[in-house]
């Protein structure tokens, strides 16, 4: 699933692994700790949802694509990739059994595009 959005991948990439901004575009997350702000291969944490708060590992984080494990389960992967000079898109890589997840997934790409507008 993604979205092209006028910013530009860096801009985009910042949003995204800026674990203090994940609750501002993340419809399931309401609050995050974090061994780093900034995630990179091996950051740890954890994430409050509605239904309480999970344990995460970041798996992989290079070339503008970073993965996850939540509650040691391989799960949505990100990726910025360049469109043109203002324009890149915002891919989130929905593992099959997880596709129940899409909605949640289109209103966060929805939040991301507004938080990079303003």
């Amino acid at each position: 699933m993604s979205r092209e959005i006028p910013a530009t991948r860096d801009a985009a990439w910042r949003v995204l692994t800026d674990t203090n901004q994940w609750p501002d575009w993340g419809p399931s997350v309401r609050a995050v700790e974090s061994s780093e702000r900034i995630v990179e291969r091996g950051t740890t944490g954890r994430v409050t949802t509605p239904i309480g708060t999970v344990p995460f590992e970041i798996t992989s984080c290079r070339d503008y694509r970073w993965t996850w494990r939540v509650a040691k389960i391989p799960a949505t992967g990100h990726r910025v990739e360049n469109v043109r000079a203002d324009h890149c898109r915002v891919v989130f890589e929905i593992p099959l059994l997880a596709a129940g997840y899409a909605p949640v997934c289109q209103r966060a790409l929805g939040r991301i595009e507004a938080l990079l507008r303003d």
